[in-house]
């Protein structure tokens, strides 16, 4: 990203800043502010660099180093000065604006416009905010922006049930139903008589008694 000027003698930028040589020697920088855990500042004659050795997460504490690095700003008399983190988003502009609520008398809503005037893609995270704020109150005694709650998603809407059409219910008819019977013939069905059941075998009566009835009654019962 490129380097955006703040004021005449300081300067903002990512880690891409200070490896540009001839930017370092035009813009007469004689101060190098890293504030990054990894990225290493390049050597250059006559340029001071400090590190501020800070994550960018919202646990960090970088309201620690606000009064050191605003007090080495303001005593750099020699020349510019260029302030950068990884991305020149977060840690880099949290510095330079508790440098401006210090030494140029502006609230935290100004010093906010002012960097986001020469840098507005600049993103804060919760924590820095916080720390801001507490540097602000420390300051003037109240503060002066508020940061909004982040926003919950909205509700899911769940997903209409799809219908789909069940199969065609069968009449309610027993003839159609109920199947036939493998026990019964066809004579059984189409004859309005059945064999006396006097002529069908029982399993429980032995031969000879079934021979004697059917004597009886063939002979019936003389009177």
């Amino acid at each position: 990203m490129s380097v955006s000027q703040i004021t005449p003698t300081l300067f903002l930028s990512g880690a891409d800043g200070p490896l540009n040589a001839a930017l370092v020697s035009q813009k007469g920088i004689t101060l190098i502010v890293n504030a990054t855990l990894s990225h290493a500042s390049p050597a250059y004659p006559g340029v001071e660099c400090v590190r501020v050795p800070v994550a960018d997460l919202p646990s960090a504490r970088l309201g620690d180093h606000f009064d050191r690095v605003a007090e080495r700003i303001h005593g750099n008399r020699a020349g510019g000065t260029l302030v950068h983190c990884a991305a020149g988003m977060s840690r880099s502009p949290a510095l330079v604006m508790a440098y401006l609520m210090r030494y140029r008398a502006v609230t935290l809503c100004q010093a906010h416009r002012w960097v986001q005037d020469s840098r507005p893609y600049v993103r804060l995270n919760a924590g820095f905010w916080d720390q801001l704020l507490r540097y602000e109150r420390r300051l003037y005694g109240k503060n002066t922006v508020k940061v909004a709650a982040p926003e919950e998603p909205p509700p899911r809407t769940p997903r209409p049930t799809r219908l789909t059409r069940s199969a065609p219910q069968q009449p309610n008819n027993w003839l159609t139903t109920v199947p036939r019977s493998p026990l019964m013939t066809s004579s059984l069905m189409t004859s309005p008589l059945m064999t006396s059941p006097l002529m069908t075998r029982s399993p429980l009566m032995t031969r000879s008694q079934q021979m004697t009835s059917s004597n009886r009654f063939r002979r019936g019962t003389r009177v």
